[in-house]
C-alpha cells in the first residue's frame, strides 16, 4: 500500500473527534486507508449481507460487541447505526472512537447530519492524485498515458488493464447504484445520459439539452446528474460569483473525477488515440481542474473553486479563493506555449482588482509541455509539476 495524501489529516482528526468519517467512490482506498491507519481496531464490513441483518436487526448487540470501537465499512448500508453510535459516544467521548466508511455521498451525509453533528470529522477519499500515482513502481511518464489510464487505485496497484477494470466498475457500482436509488428502469437511456456527460466534461451544464439528448425529462436528467456527483463519478463547478458586473455566465461547468472513466466512456481505447482526440483540451481541463481539487480535499480542506467566464467568452478555467487571494489557473494541452493562453487570465485579473483593488490575484497556466516558465501574465507549470505547486494558503492549513 502507498501512503494517501489524506493520512496525516485523518490521524489528526481522529486525535479531535470521538467519530471520523470517511466517504468518497467506491475503491477509491478508503477500507485500505482505514484498515491501515487504525490497524488496532476491529474491522466489519456492512456490505456482506448477514453482517448487515445483524447491524439492522440488533444494533445494540451488534455495536455492543464493540465497545472499544471500530472501523465500519459501508456504513451507509445500515445507517440506523448512526443513532446508536450518537449514544454511545456521548456517553464515552474518547477520541478517534469510530471510524466510519461511505461510498453512497447521497445517504450518508443525510443520515450523519441528523444523528453525529459535532461528534464527527468528515473527510474525502478522491481517486489518486498525480502525487500519490508517482508513488507507484512504475507510474506513467506520458501525459496522455496518465490520463488515459485514469487515477484508480487498482489500475496502479496491480497494474490492471482499463479496458478490463472501467467497463465491470461501471457495470458494477456505478449503474447499480443508480438502480438502487432513483429505481431506474430505462438502463439503456442511463447509459445514454451517462456517455453524453461525458462529451460534455469540461463545458457549462445545459441538463434541457442533454435530457433531450439521451431522450429523458428535465427533472429526470437534473435528478440522474446528482445521482453521479452524489457517487463521486461527477462534479459540478460553480461560476465565480463575486460581484464583477452582470456580465458573467451564472452556468456551472461539469467535470469528471477521473479520467481513466472519462475516457472509457467517450471511447477512447489507447493514448495515441487521445492525443489526436477532438475533445482532448477538455479532458486535460478535467484533469486539472479534479487534481486541484484533490489537492485542497485531501487536506481536509473545501474546494474553495470556481471558474470565470464573461458574457464574450473570456474564461479562466479554475478559481481558487485563498482569503484575500485569488489564483487563477488556465488548463492548455498543447504544448507550446502561445500569447493567448494569457488572454482571460489578464482580463479576470483586471476585473477582480477593479472591484477590490486590495486583492492578490496571481495566474497559472498548466500545460502540456515540459518547460517552467514565469511571465508577467502567470507562473507557466508543464503538466508535471502540477503536484508541486501549492493550491492552499498556510492560513488554511493552519485553522
Amino acid at each position: 500500500m502507498i501512503s494517501r495524501v489524506l493520512e496525516g489529516r485523518l490521524r489528526d482528526l481522529a486525535a479531535k473527534f470521538p467519530v471520523v468519517t470517511v466517504t468518497g467512490p467506491r475503491q477509491s482506498g478508503k477500507t485500505t486507508l482505514c484498515r491501515a491507519v487504525f490497524a488496532d481496531k476491529p474491522y466489519v464490513s456492512l456490505e456482506a449481507p448477514d453482517v448487515a441483518e445483524f447491524a439492522r436487526r440488533d444494533p445494540r448487540g451488534f455495536l455492543g460487541e464493540r465497545q472499544g470501537g471500530a472501523v465500519l465499512d459501508e456504513i451507509h448500508r445500515v445507517p440506523q447505526l448512526l443513532s446508536y453510535i450518537q449514544t454511545m459516544v456521548d456517553e464515552d467521548p474518547r477520541r478517534g472512537r469510530f471510524v466510519l466508511t461511505g461510498s453512497a455521498n447521497f445517504a450518508l451525509l443525510h443520515s450523519i447530519g441528523q444523528s453525529l453533528a459535532g461528534r464527527t470529522a468528515l473527510l474525502e477519499l478522491l481517486p489518486l492524485s498525480l502525487e500519490e500515482v508517482r508513488r507507484f513502481g512504475q507510474p506513467p511518464l506520458d501525459l496522455f498515458d496518465l490520463l488515459w489510464r485514469g487515477s484508480a487505485p487498482a489500475l496502479h496497484d496491480r497494474n490492471l488493464a482499463p479496458a478490463d477494470w472501467y467497463p465491470s466498475y461501471v457495470a458494477t457500482y456505478v449503474e447499480r447504484d443508480v438502480r438502487t436509488v432513483l429505481n431506474v428502469v430505462d438502463l439503456i437511456a442511463f447509459q445514454t445520459f451517462l456517455r453524453l456527460c461525458a462529451g460534455r466534461s469540461g463545458q457549462l451544464v445545459n441538463l434541457a439539452s442533454l435530457g433531450a439528448d439521451a431522450g429523458i425529462t428535465h427533472a429526470t436528467a437534473k435528478a440522474w446528474l446528482s445521482v453521479l456527483e452524489a457517487g463521486y463519478i461527477a462534479w459540478r463547478l460553480p461560476p465565480f460569483h463575486t460581484n464583477l458586473g452582470k456580465r458573467l455566465v451564472k452556468t456551472p461547468k461539469l467535470h469528471f473525477f477521473d479520467t481513466g472513466m472519462l475516457c472509457y466512456l467517450l471511447g477512447i481505447r489507447s493514448p495515441d488515440q487521445l492525443r489526436d482526440h477532438p475533445l482532448r483540451g477538455a479532458i486535460f481541463e478535467t484533469w486539472v481542474a479534479s487534481e486541484i481539487r484533490k489537492s485542497r480535499v485531501h487536506r481536509g480542506l473545501p474546494a474553495s473553486m470556481t471558474f470565470f467566464r464573461d458574457r464574450k467568452g473570456s474564461e479562466v478555467d479554475v478559481v481558487i479563493e485563498l482569503g484575500k487571494s485569488l489564483v487563477g489557473v488556465e488548463a492548455k494541452s498543447g504544448q507550446t506555449v502561445a500569447g493567448d493562453f494569457f488572454a482571460g487570465l489578464a482580463i479576470f485579473a483586471d476585473l477582480a482588482q477593479a472591484a477590490r483593488p486590495k486583492r492578490s490575484v496571481s495566474g497559472f497556466v498548466i500545460y502540456g509541455g515540459d518547460q517552467q516558465q514565469d511571465r508577467a501574465a502567470a507562473r507557466v507549470v508543464p503538466w508535471s509539476g502540477l503536484d508541486g505547486c501549492r493550491w492552499w494558503s498556510d492560513e488554511e492549513r493552519a485553522g
